[in-house]
C-alpha cells in the first residue's frame, strides 16, 4: 500500500511516521513545505504523481481561541482543503482518512457522544472541522475518526505545557469543569492505518483514550507520573477552578466524552486507556526537556 500523510510534522502526522515505519507499505509523508493542501491544482498534481491508496488527512488549523479571529483560514485549512483532498482521492482512487474533532458537539450531553449523536458546533473551530467532515463526505470511500484531547510527546499539546510549568512554578490553577478523554497520538495512529487497511470500513468513528476527566485531573496525573519518573521533579500546588475564573474567547464544551464502542464492535479497534501511555510520554517529554536546558 502507498499511504499518503499529511500535517506530517504534527504531532499525529510524526506517530503516523511512527506506526507506518518497517511496516512494508510505502509512506509518503509531506507538511506544508511540500504540499499547500489549500492549493486545489497543487494536490491535483501531486496525488496524480505519487498515486497513493490511503491519504490520511492529519493536517488541521487547532487554534480553537484564534480561529474566532481568523475564520477564514479555520475554514479554508479545516474544510476547503479536505474538499481538495476528498477530489483528489476520487480520482486516484484512494480511501480518505480525515481526522475531526469532539468540538462538534456543544457539551450539553452527559452521556458519552455517539456517531449518531446531534452536532452542534459553538465555534469557529468546531464549525470549520465539521465543515471539513462534509467535505470529507463527498470521498467515495471516506473514514472520518472524532477525537478529543490529543497529546504525545510531539508537537505542542496540554501534557507538553504542563510538564514544562510544572519545572517552572511552584502553582498553578486548572479548569476542572470540562469532562473529556485524553488520547495517545500514537495510539490514535495505529488506530487509523488499521481502519485504512479494513476495506469495509467507512463513515464516521469515534476513537478516544477512555477514563474521562477534567483538565484539573488529567494535570494533577502528568505531575504525579512526572514526579515518579525524576527525583528532581517537585510536583507543583494545583487548584482547581471553574472555567468561568479562566476566560477564553472561544467556548469549550462542557463535557466532550467520545463514545468508542461502534469502533471497538465494528472493527475490534478499542483506545488503550490514558493513563497507560502518560509514564512513556512524560519519560520522553522530560528528557527533551532536559536537553533543550542543557
Amino acid at each position: 500500500m502507498r499511504v499518503m500523510v499529511t500535517g506530517a510534522s504534527g504531532q499525529l502526522g510524526k506517530c503516523l511516521q511512527d506506526v507506518l515505519a518497517g511496516s512494508g507499505h510505502e509512506v509518503i509523508a509531506v507538511g506544508h513545505k511540500e504540499l499547500d493542501i489549500t492549493d486545489r491544482a497543487a494536490v491535483d498534481r501531486f496525488v496524480d504523481v505519487k498515486k497513493p491508496d490511503i491519504i490520511i488527512n492529519a493536517a488541521a488549523y487547532t487554534a480553537v481561541d484564534r480561529a474566532e479571529e481568523e475564520a477564514e483560514l479555520a475554514f479554508k485549512v479545516n474544510a476547503q482543503a479536505v474538499g481538495n483532498l476528498a477530489d483528489a482521492s476520487n480520482a486516484a482512487g484512494a480511501i480518505l482518512i480525515h481526522v475531526s474533532t469532539d468540538y462538534v458537539f456543544d457539551g450539553s450531553s452527559r452521556t458519552p457522544y455517539k456517531e449518531t449523536d446531534s452536532v452542534n458546533p459553538m465555534g469557529t473551530y468546531g464549525e470549520s472541522k465539521l465543515a471539513g467532515e462534509r467535505e470529507a463526505g463527498r470521498a467515495q470511500r471516506h473514514i472520518i475518526v472524532r477525537t478529543a484531547w490529543v497529546f504525545s510527546e510531539y508537537g505542542n499539546n496540554f501534557l507538553k505545557t504542563m510538564v514544562k510549568l510544572g519545572r517552572e512554578r511552584e502553582s498553578l490553577s486548572i479548569v476542572d469543569d470540562q469532562i473529556g478523554t485524553p488520547t495517545y497520538a500514537g495510539d490514535l495512529a495505529s488506530a487509523l492505518v488499521s481502519l485504512g487497511l479494513d476495506q469495509s470500513a467507512n463513515g464516521v468513528y469515534h476513537f478516544s483514550g477512555g477514563d474521562p476527566c477534567s483538565w484539573y485531573e488529567f494535570a494533577s496525573a502528568i505531575f504525579a507520573t512526572c514526579a515518579e519518573i525524576s527525583n528532581e521533579f517537585a510536583e507543583p500546588a494545583i487548584f482547581a477552578i471553574p472555567s468561568s475564573e479562566y476566560p477564553t474567547p472561544a467556548r469549550r464544551p462542557e463535557y466532550s466524552v467520545l463514545d468508542g464502542s461502534f469502533l471497538a464492535t465494528r472493527a475490534g479497534i478499542m483506545a488503550v486507556n490514558w493513563r497507560v501511555c502518560l509514564k512513556d510520554v512524560c519519560t520522553k517529554v522530560l528528557a527533551e526537556l532536559d536537553v533543550s536546558k542543557a
